[in-house]
């Protein structure tokens, strides 16, 4: 008869068992590939010591192709909860020493215990993924593992954060599950995300890709936007998502963490009274003002890669966490167009959710023209930005820099789409258009009969100019709440953001609404 002691030893032997996973050759050909194993990812990922694992014995039910002779226990995914700066997050990470990561019934059923916990604690959850697909010897009862996961993914949004880590493959139907989640890092190098693999692809449409090309890190970074951060190494991309939770509240029912701020909130930034080049034409570095006005010039950018001539991340006022929405003069002028909507329209939307002000520096000469862009709905992705700003019921603060012109006026958090304090530097020129554009329009009969037509049209510009291209136009009826001084911007943008604490604002009860999607 088996004792008391026997008992606990055989508990410790099993435990040790689904610490192995796969076993130690398994672990061995993963470090090979330069990759840790899901233990070793949650340990980095982690506060020393505060890993609670959950359903360690649980072994999958498959019979099919000789499937119960080959058992592991925790069966593929290591799920659990800890902290990270001491908030509880919930974690799963799939192992791919075990089956090579393939999801089966049991394994779903394991993360969406975990995602379960998550929501009910109203806490982050993080999934790091690193798996085969759907464990093809359980068919169906793969995919219905997938299809419960996802209609976790999509409840919780907007509820709680949730984070995907891709550390190794993530094809077929599992690139649903990091798509649905708020943010999603994948591993340069070592990850990639696709539908349909290189060899269905060129079977089906004689297409020769290599898996890089079609869904490594760079691609998806710079070309579709589905990620929004990539790492060298696999500590760097874990100390990002730590960095990230840092500027994100546990719930959408509480306020993002404050930090003790060491930077003055009066500090005067003279560069910024001269960045606005002379030239109307020329451009400038929309990073110098991002980091000559928020806390210590620390800025966490988010899609850093994709839709450059929008630039999106978190900061901090005063140690409280915003979101910054910036045009960026440098690249293309700063215009919008399809992406760049679409990837500020996400990231506006994410701050909403989960209580975050939103900060936006605009200059913006409007959406780029052509029919490459009206083809691709450029109407129904501006749509989306400017559908997302009057949504928002955050405190929104908006800084107009230089250009802000016609429609691209509007869809950037303009007074009318309830922008609580808007701000313009002397260098503001809020505007149906340009000068230029518009004396075209106004002016065209009376050049032809003009002795110079050429002299009257660079006359009557300057006139236009002279009028609209300030400020004070905008000024003069409300729409701008003051004209500051280009160094006191933080100073500003933080009075208001403490101003704005207290701001109470819901929008009509409805199910939800239909955004153009």
């Amino acid at each position: 008869m088996s004792t008391q002691l026997d008992k606990i030893k055989e508990l410790i032997a099993l435990r040790a068992e689904a610490r192995l996973g796969g076993g130690e050759k398994a672990i061995a050909k993963q470090h090979e590939k330069g990759k840790y194993t899901a233990r070793e990812r949650i340990a980095m990922l982690l506060d020393e010591g505060s890993f609670e694992e959950m359903d360690m014995f649980v072994k999958h039910r498959c019979t099919n192709f000789g499937q119960d002779k080959k058992t592991f226990l925790g069966d593929g995914v290591v799920t659990g909860s800890g902290t990270i700066d001491g908030r509880l997050v919930y974690v799963f990470a799939q192992d791919f020493t075990v089956f090579g990561g393939s999801l089966s019934e049991t394994m779903a059923m394991k993360i969406c215990k975990v995602m379960d916990q998550a929501m009910k604690m109203g806490a982050p959850c993080i999934g790091i993924n690193d798996s085969g697909g759907a464990r093809i010897q359980e068919g169906i009862n793969a995919l219905a593992g997938y299809a419960e996961i996802f209609q976790r993914n999509i409840l919780a949004s907007g509820v709680i954060p949730q984070i995907s880590g891709i550390f190794g493959p993530c094809a077929g139907g599992a690139v649903y599950s990091p798509a649905l989640t708020d943010f999603t890092l994948m591993m340069e190098g070592t990850s990639y995300m696709f539908l349909t693999g290189p060899k269905v692809v060129k079977t089906v449409t004689g297409e020769d890709v290599s898996q890089e090309d079609l869904g490594g890190a760079s691609v998806h970074a710079s070309k579709s936007g589905v990620t929004h951060f990539t790492a060298e190494t696999e500590e760097e991309a874990l100390a990002l998502i730590r960095q990230l939770l840092s500027y994100i509240p546990q719930n959408n029912l509480e306020e993002p963490p404050y930090v003790e701020c060491t930077d003055p909130i009066d500090r005067l930034e003279d560069s910024l009274n001269e960045i606005i080049p002379d030239s109307p034409n020329k451009a400038y570095d929309m990073y110098n003002v991002i980091a000559a006005i928020v806390d210590n010039g620390e800025f966490l950018e988010v899609q850093k890669q994709y839709a450059t001539n929008i630039i999106v991340g978190f900061a901090r006022f005063n140690g409280q966490s915003v979101g910054i929405v910036a045009n960026q003069p440098c690249r293309y002028a700063g215009v919008l167009d399809c992406n760049a909507s679409r990837k500020g329209a996400r990231f506006v939307r994410f701050c909403d959710a989960f209580n975050i002000p939103i900060v936006s520096l605009v200059d913006v000469p409007g959406f780029l023209p052509g029919t490459g862009q009206e083809y691709n709905a450029v109407i129904l992705h501006g749509a989306k930005l400017l559908y997302a700003y009057g949504e928002a019921t955050v405190p929104k603060v908006t800084v107009t820099l230089r250009k802000s012109y016609g429609g691209s006026h509007i869809v950037m958090s303009c007074k009318q789409l309830r922008g609580d304090i808007n701000y313009a530097w002397p260098s503001a020129e809020i505007a149906v258009m340009g000068g230029a554009g518009a004396v075209e329009v106004l002016y065209a009969k009376e050049a032809k009969d003009a002795e110079d037509p050429k002299a009257f049209m660079a006359e009557k510009e300057a006139e236009y100019t002279k009028l609209f291209a300030n400020p004070y136009n905008a000024a003069k009826y409300g729409y701008i709440d003051d004209v500051i001084e280009p160094r006191n911007t933080r100073f500003r943008i933080i009075r208001a953001l403490q101003q704005l604490q207290t701001k109470k604002l819901s929008n009509p009860a409805k199910k939800h609404g239909n955004i153009p999607l």
